[in-house]
């Protein structure tokens, strides 16, 4: 079989004929940003051949490129399918990601479904020769005690540990070991996870461990993924399963070693996700979610042995997953609905969980309307011509003035791209000097003079203008970038006013509006506002709420109380599809239009 030698590692691969480059790279593990999962969409799959032959680019390959990366041996990993021995350079590196993990976390009682109970067994003798198990039952007389708690457990005398969840016991252990007694709250999003471990005794946080999402190499948002498991029956959902499995062990291994606490003292693992990310994390077809009437499986809380799906922790550590609503109202939200208690609101509370979907909740007067629309990654800075995610290197605020462009960059490096809070402030600075019109367009060269300052800052591309963010390192805004930036702040405003209308009240009846989420907590009131995501309206009743799918899990993981309220709130909790709503399509068109920006 020929080989790729892959640079700036020099590994070298063997790999079958006939499948794309791509292919080969991801089976191989390595790192390639591929948002259309190899569709020939995005461009963003770009490898540099240093040696070897490939077959003359396509048209396809040819748009998407531009003519100097041709020259200079760039081609689009997905669209090459190699035959002969090749020695390729990676253009991307993976960089220290931006990941939210704090929030707002709401008083509650602690009431684990975990607990430890020491209990004395005795010497049998020739007159007492009660068994070891029946010895447990006496002193906990509640209990319940499965087989595998009695396997490998020989009959010694002596002071052992019981360790039940809820009257089932779990694990039995040597001695007293009431004092160690651990958990870990998980957040899945379709691009991050986070893990924090939590003592349970305590309640304290005592270290946190985030990541991008493994399941990044089968797509960007959760329809590309649904989508891979659909045309890889044979093994797609094991691979997404095991791509968010292996990286959660990664993580409690990580965050075990922070806080000098052995994984054998984990007894309970608590996760908040979307209802594909669930769905998956389980492994459990997620196809049906991907298509019309998208019906999931599943939304009810799980509570399963963690082993049952690999999850590394102790030998009887369980596993709870947060109650879901709807394919597209996850546990997430619910999480974040429970962490507001917009169940007991009085008033009128708006909730959204802005990312690559955006989930609103209304609560008005306790009763409680929900919808998801879709946003699409562009808000995390994928689908942009100059896009990435908020790691070392991406513009994260844009402003223009006079004297030029100023940037704030993450890490204070050079910027090698535009991250989602980036180009929502560019789009709401080009509106604002009057660059892009209110229907989405850059204004025509012509109508400027050449002594104005904002004439240098465009140019045209064939029939295309485009905003120069830098000249150095050739960032561009397109009129495709704005264009996803006004589908994404469309989808969302129009599932905000569909809500209000829905439940008969107006904008000045909210008297909060709260922002939750990894991409939200980093976005500032005037890009929100200034974009027309959020009306200019509600902008000084604006509260942030940080990753309240975590919290949710936290809270959960310390209460079973919260467990069993959370499942009723799933189920008070209204899901209106936009799609089937009357004159939806006439409202979204009205929101795609910009706000008039001063």
């Amino acid at each position: 079989m020929p080989n790729i030698k892959v640079q700036p590692s020099g590994n070298v691969y063997e790999y079958e004929v006939g499948k794309t480059l791509l292919e080969v790279l991801l089976e191989e593990g390595i790192f390639v940003d591929n948002p259309c999962n190899g569709k020939g969409l995005c461009g963003k799959c770009k490898v540099r051949i240093l040696a070897g032959e490939l077959s003359e680019p396509e048209d396809t390959e040819r748009k998407l490129l531009k003519q100097e990366e041709m020259e200079n041996g760039v081609r689009l990993s997905c669209l090459v399918k190699p035959e002969t021995d090749l020695e390729i350079e990676l253009m991307q590196k993976e960089r220290k990601h931006q990941v939210l993990t704090g929030g707002y976390i709401p008083s509650f009682a602690f009431d684990q479904d975990i607990q430890k109970i020491v209990v004395e067994i005795q010497k049998p003798t020739l007159e007492d020769q009660t068994s070891f198990e029946d010895q447990i039952l006496r002193q906990i007389p509640k209990a319940s005690l499965e087989l595998g708690c009695l396997q490998m457990r020989e009959f010694v005398p002596g002071q052992v540990t019981v360790v039940l969840h809820g009257n089932q016991v779990i694990q039995i252990e040597e001695g007293n070991t009431t004092e160690k007694m651990y958990g870990v709250a998980v957040d899945i999003g379709t691009t991050t996870v986070v893990c924090t471990l939590i003592d349970m005794l305590t309640g304290k946080e005592l270290a946190h461990a985030s990541m991008i999402n493994a399941q990044k190499h089968f797509g960007l948002d959760v329809l590309t993924r649904i989508t891979y498991e659909l045309e890889h029956p044979e093994d797609g959902l094991e691979k997404l399963q095991k791509a968010l499995v292996n990286s959660i062990n990664e993580m409690i291994e990580y965050i075990c070693c922070q806080a000098e606490v052995s994984k054998e003292w984990i007894y309970e693992i608590a996760v908040g996700a979307n209802c594909t990310m669930m769905h998956m994390l389980l492994g459990v077809p997620a196809t049906s979610l991907g298509r019309s009437p998208y019906a999931p499986v599943f939304v009810r809380g799980k509570d399963i042995k963690a082993k049952e799906i690999g999850l590394c922790a102790a030998e009887g550590a369980r596993l709870y997953c947060l109650p879901s609503v709807s394919a597209y109202i996850g546990a997430d939200i619910v999480a974040g609905a429970y962490v507001c208690q917009l169940q007991k609101e009085s008033g009128n509370v708006l909730f959204i969980d802005i990312g690559t979907n955006g989930e609103i909740v209304l609560s008005s007067h306790g009763r409680l309307l929900c919808c998801s629309c879709a946003a699409g990654p562009a808000l995390e800075g994928m689908n942009i011509s100059s896009g990435m995610r908020a790691a070392e290197g991406a513009i994260e605020d844009v402003t223009i003035t006079e004297s030029g462009i100023e940037w704030k960059v993450i890490g204070n490096e050079k910027p090698i791209g535009i991250c989602g809070s980036g180009i929502l402030a560019v789009v709401k600075e080009l509106l604002r000097v009057g660059l892009v019109r209110k229907e989405g367009a850059f204004i025509k060269l012509n109508k400027l003079e050449e002594s104005d300052y904002r004439f240098h800052m465009l140019q045209e591309n064939g029939k295309k203008r485009e905003f120069i963010l830098s000249e150095e390192q050739k960032l561009l805004i397109t009129q495709g970038d704005i264009r996803q930036v006004q589908l994404a702040k469309g989808a969302i405003l129009s599932g905000f006013l569909a809500l209000l209308k829905k439940a008969g009240i107006q904008m000045e009846d909210l008297d909060k509006v709260m922002i939750a989420g990894q991409f939200g907590a980093h976005l500032p009131a005037d890009s929100l506002v200034g974009t027309g995501i959020i009306p200019k309206e509600v902008q000084e009743k604006l509260v942030y709420v940080g990753n309240s799918s975590k919290t949710g899990a936290y809270m959960a993981l310390m209460s079973a109380k919260v467990k069993r309220e959370m499942e009723e709130l799933a189920g008070q909790m209204d899901y209106m599809e936009l799609g089937a709503t009357e004159n939806y399509e006439r409202l979204f068109s009205e929101c795609l239009i910009f706000p008039n920006v001063k």
